[in-house]
């Protein structure tokens, strides 16, 4: 018997019968090709994490557009091209056993494309002033959400996901900080969910009503002007009423994660689970929370004690992909850490350079350290 007996319990979300209560919550890797295709580096990342123990693997966000394109190197579903590719690392990680989500994504004002990015408001991020959405480019871009989604499923996924979390484009029409609208996409809450309810219904319409759609939710921004935890427990039962499986909760924006405070809250272990178990208390479907949950028995107390319904690891998985294989066999100690003082990965995608773990073995780091 498992030491574990909640981590390793199945669960059964609307259209989706999960193995276990971890999931591989999607972390940008930088090893796309530059025309977002899938190449031999996210083949064989892919492969290992479908075969890591993990009952669902979140595949890092791929662009509904080319305007809302993250970084050059950021993968796409944005054209018919693109399906073969995502089919190969969907059936690549549900031969390792695990369930395959690909999270598909806008990154309005922080999209890197070559021209000026799109946005709620004209709110900078750092680089060009964005341009605020006419109607006619709100209602396009939700139509690029329904054409990626379709294109997920038809690569054989087994679910979709939209990313509303990071300061990314859904997050932004939330956010009273970046959504600074005067029409009926902005103001109230009830006008700033317009956008991500119009997305979510768009999806749905493109992938029936039985094919599981999660969404990535940003909980609270951790700015003082921002979107915050008051308002997430109103807006969530909103957005799950729309027809969402879950909400994979998380806090923070690239306007937060580098403020002193949030750097040194980031080093704490399960940081964001608060923020979890209060969404958790206001929706009726599962949540699964993310933050730094490192050891297996913070996961168990977690699921154990009610805050989360699923456990999501991101860099604890990539520094040691064997980590649910470890706990459910009882090798706790033999559990490589992702170090909370190292923030290598972070670095690397700062430098626009692929990511590696400082703790993979030197040949490992070699040899994803580079593109193919």
């Amino acid at each position: 018997m498992s030491n574990y007996p909640h981590l390793f319990a199945p669960l059964d979300l609307p259209g989706l019968s999960l193995a276990n209560r971890i999931t591989m919550a999607p972390l940008y890797l930088g090893y796309a090709r530059a025309n977002g295709l899938v190449n031999r580096r996210l083949k064989e990342h892919y492969q290992e994490a479908g075969a890591s123990g993990a009952g669902m693997i979140m595949v890092e966000s791929a662009s509904v557009h080319p305007r809302g394109a993250g970084t050059p190197y950021t993968l796409r579903a944005d054209h018919d091209e693109f399906i073969e590719g995502l089919a190969e690392l969907a059936s690549l990680i549900q031969a390792g056993g695990a369930k395959a989500g690909l999270q598909i994504n806008h990154a309005g004002r922080f999209a890197h494309h070559g021209g000026v990015p799109l946005a709620p408001s004209e709110v900078p991020a750092g680089g060009l002033d964005p341009m605020p959405m006419s109607r006619r480019q709100i209602h396009e871009v939700a139509e690029f959400f329904q054409e990626a989604a379709w294109r997920v499923q038809k690569a054989g996924f087994d679910l979709v996901e939209l990313h509303g979390g990071t300061g990314y484009l859904l997050s932004e029409f939330l956010s009273p900080h970046t959504n600074r609208r005067e029409d009926q996409y902005g103001g109230s809450l009830e006008n700033r969910l317009r956008f991500p309810l119009e997305v979510i219904a768009a999806v749905r319409h493109a992938v029936g009503p039985d094919y599981p759609i999660g969404y990535r939710f940003l909980a609270d921004e951790w700015l003082p002007q921002g979107f915050q935890l008051e308002e997430a427990v109103i807006a969530a039962p909103r957005l799950a009423a729309a027809g969402l499986s879950y909400l994979s909760v998380m806090g923070g924006t690239y306007e937060s994660f580098f403020l002193p405070e949030r750097v040194a809250q980031e080093k704490e272990p399960g940081y964001m689970l608060s923020l979890a178990e209060a969404i958790k208390k206001a929706v009726d479907i599962p949540v699964i929370a993310a933050g730094r949950i490192q050891q297996p028995a913070l996961a168990e107390k977690a699921l154990a004690e009610g805050q989360t319904d699923l456990i999501g690891l991101a860099r604890v998985l990539l520094a040691d992909p064997q980590w649910p294989i470890k706990a459910r066999e009882g090798r706790e100690a033999e559990i490589v850490p992702c170090e909370p003082s190292c923030n290598l990965c972070f670095k690397r995608v700062g430098k626009g350079l692929p990511i590696f773990c400082s703790q993979w073995p030197k040949d490992k780091r070699e040899h994803f350290a580079t593109r193919d």
